[in-house]
C-alpha cells in the first residue's frame, strides 16, 4: 500500500530559511558553479530546473526524506525566493520535470561537493 507523502507547512518557516542558508553558506552558489563546470554538467540553456538548483535540491532531499519531492522543491524555492529577496511567486515544477532533471544532473557534482 503507498504512503501519503507528508506535507511540510505551507509558506516559509525560519528553520526553511536558516537550514537553507546554512547549505548557501556551506556550499555557495560559485562553488557549485565550478563543480558544475568541472563535470561538464553546467545547464546549457534557460531551464525551469537549471543544474545549480539541482544540486541544492539534492542536498534538501536528504534532510527532509518524509516529505514529497514536488514539496521539498517548493519549499527549496520559498527559501531562495526569501533569501534573494524577491517579491514574484514561486512556481513548482511538476514531479515529471523533477524526475528529468536528476538524471540530467547525473551523480558526479554530488560527489565532488564532498571531497
Amino acid at each position: 500500500m503507498p504512503r501519503t507523502p507528508a506535507e511540510l507547512p505551507k509558506g516559509p518557516r525560519i528553520t526553511d530559511h536558516i537550514s537553507l542558508g546554512v547549505v548557501t553558506k556551506t556550499f555557495p552558489a560559485e562553488t557549485i558553479d565550478r563543480i558544475l563546470e568541472e563535470t561538464d554538467r553546467r545547464s546549457q540553456r534557460r531551464r525551469n530546473l537549471p543544474a545549480r538548483l539541482m544540486v541544492y535540491y539534492v542536498i534538501a532531499l536528504a534532510s527532509h526524506a518524509e516529505a514529497s519531492m514536488a514539496e521539498i522543491l517548493r519549499c527549496l524555492l520559498e527559501g531562495l525566493r526569501w533569501l534573494a529577496r524577491q517579491e514574484k511567486d514561486v512556481r513548482v515544477s511538476g514531479k515529471s520535470g523533477i524526475s528529468q532533471a536528476r538524471p540530467r544532473l547525473g551523480e558526479e557534482p554530488v560527489r565532488a561537493l564532498y571531497r
